[in-house]
């Protein structure tokens, strides 16, 4: 597979990439912060892919995601004769599973060692008992107020981190919860990463007052690649210090 030409829509798979299969990437969204100076065409954003840039690049994989990226999107793709692998990420097994068949076929030469490393750090986190976990909200965006609901990655990630996410039953994936539904919730605690939308210790926590409130990376919260493997450190120390 030496030779390959790669685009990226995904943020956390760029970096995978990057750091598997050095050289093979040429084109990648402007959301793609890592690695640092990653020198790739840029392709606009992961809901706004510049189609005819992409086919320009000659790219022999295009990798995606279901949930990042819209579906007519990856149908013009295909239809300009590129070959799409999206995939689907909702929990930490899929995550590692996905991660494995994404950089098989990107052409790494071998498992690399941030991969057995991160299985290895969340093989040691022991989450507590179904309902012993604090009770929690954890707003996405603000303006409408959203949050995670079913079926998330990050709560998964978050749930094995004794963390019980109030709306994980929620019929939608991302519910929009007005704000004093939120304060009603039982919550114990607000979670509150800087990612999609920029949650910061000036924008956030005041809108619960009363509630402790834990700053999280976002990128160790919602990316699978690298960041894993230090993501139950991250992001342990930021919730037990709420």
């Amino acid at each position: 597979m030496t030779g390959r030409r790669v685009v990226s829509l995904v943020p956390s798979l760029t970096e995978a990439i990057a750091a598997s299969a050095p050289g093979v990437l040429v084109g990648a969204t402007d959301w793609c912060s890592h690695p640092a100076g990653l020198g790739v065409a840029r392709i606009r954003g992961t809901k706004n892919p510049d189609v005819g840039r992409i086919a320009g690049l000659a790219p022999d994989l295009v990798v995606a995601n279901e949930e990042e990226n819209r579906a007519p999107d990856l149908a013009a793709l295909r239809a300009a004769g590129l070959e799409v692998l999206v995939t689907e990420v909702r929990t930490l097994e899929q995550a590692f599973a996905e991660l494995a068949r994404v950089l098989a076929a990107c052409g790494a030469a071998a498992r690399p060692g941030w991969l057995a490393a991160a299985e290895a750090a969340w093989r040691d986190v022991r989450p507590p008992a179904a309902g012993r976990g604090r009770r929690a909200v954890v707003p996405v965006w603000r303006r409408p107020w959203m949050v995670l609901g079913r079926d998330t990655f990050a709560g998964d990630l978050l749930a094995r981190l004794g963390v019980d996410n109030v709306y994980a039953g929620h019929a939608e994936r991302y519910p929009r919860v007005p704000l004093p539904r939120l304060r009603e919730s039982g919550a114990e605690l607000v979670v509150l990463p800087d990612e999609p939308y920029a949650f910061a210790a000036d924008d956030g926590p005041e809108a619960f007052p009363g509630m402790p409130a834990a700053l999280v990376s976002g990128r160790h919260l919602t990316w699978y690649g690298p960041s894993l493997a230090e993501a139950p450190r991250v992001l342990g120390a930021a919730l037990h210090g709420a």
